[in-house]
Parts: C-alpha cells; structure tokens; sequence
C-alpha cells in the first residue's frame, strides 16, 4: 500500500524555497521501509559492480575514510513532504569512488544495493559531477544507525528515498529496472521539484 504522504501545516520558509507540496521541519523524522540492520564496521564493505554482477572494486571501511573527502551543505526532501534545509554532511563523492576504482561508469544506469534488502535505481547522469556521495557523517558526527549509518547514498537533488540507507554497493545496469519501492509505484527518478512523486507523476 503507497501512502501519499503526511498532511501537515507548512512551516516559514524563512524565503528560502521548497519544492512544491512540501513543508519545512526542524525535526529529522525516521522512516525505514523495515528493522534497521546494525552491521559492525569489521564487515562492512561497498563494492562498485559492472552490468554482468561482477566486481569492479570494494573498500572496506577504513579504505573508504582515506578516500578524499567532501563536505556539503545541503536541503534535503523527502516524498512524505516534508523538507530540511541546510544539512551538514560529510562522505566520499561518486566521482571519488569512480576515479579510485580507476574505471568509469561502464552503463547509464545503478542498483543501489544495502543491508536489509533495500534497492533503489538512479541514473549515472544523478550521481556523476559532484551531485551524490556516500556519507558516513552527519552534522559533524559519525551516521547514526536510524539515519543510515553506518553509511549512505546521499543524492539531494532527489526525493530522500533515493538517498538508499546502509547503502552497500552499486551495480551498474545498461537498462533502467526499478529498485523497491519503485517497484511498488513510486517515481522512477524522483525530482521534488516536478513532484515525481509516484508513476505517472
């Protein structure tokens, strides 16, 4: 069953814009589409894969600290409507992993991957060019398990689902296929300013 979203008086933007039908909180609500997994960083890993599910590269946890880092502001929107502004977030750039695994992008298209079962599927176009990381810090602090932790795609230019917590790995697709709750009617790219909320939005 898709819900459409909480109803909820918009808060003062303060000016600052918001894609449309949303409404601005203080607050960072938790919603998980089940349990949160709580993976010890020993066995955390995330891999690249090419369109065949062969392996590319993987990093283990301390392997991906000493990537470069990159620190962002961003507003973040989930398709609940509700938007936070100005989020501080710290992590490894998709264009870091993909020089560091010395080979580009060999198809259009990512499978996110993740513990607990979870997939979503974005565009390369969506990662590339500074616009997507794997986050491992939030506010100065290290990523909360209910938040994703102990890392997780943050593409902020989308509605949050595709911002794929306990994120694990991309594979890379030649052909777009939806992830989870794409598969259960949601957008298959997700813009919260053309609300692409559900399919055929």
């Amino acid at each position: 069953m898709i819900s459409r979203g909480f109803r909820r008086k918009r808060a003062d933007t303060g000016g600052t814009a918001v894609p449309p039908g949303q409404y601005v909180t203080t607050d960072f609500p938790v919603l998980s589409a089940g349990p949160t997994p709580r993976t010890r960083i020993a066995d955390w890993s995330f891999a690249l894969e090419d369109a065949d599910g062969k392996e590319m590269f993987r990093w283990g946890w301390f392997e991906l600290l000493a990537l470069p880092a990159t620190e962002v502001t961003v507003d973040i929107h989930c398709v609940t409507k509700w938007s936070k502004l100005g989020t501080r977030w710290k992590g490894v750039t998709f264009d870091d992993l993909v020089l560091a695994a010395g080979r580009p992008p060999p198809a259009p298209f990512v499978m996110a991957f993740c513990d607990g079962g979870y997939t979503t599927n974005l565009a390369v176009a969506d990662l590339e060019a500074g616009k997507a990381m794997v986050a491992y810090e939030y506010d100065g602090h290290a990523l909360a398990p209910e938040h994703g932790g102990p890392a997780r795609l943050l593409v902020p230019h989308l509605y949050f689902w595709k911002s794929a917590k306990w994120v694990r790995g991309l594979r890379f697709m030649q052909a777009d296929a939806p992830g989870f709750w794409e598969g259960l009617g949601y957008h298959g790219r997700g813009d919260p300013w053309k609300e692409e909320r559900y399919a055929g939005d």
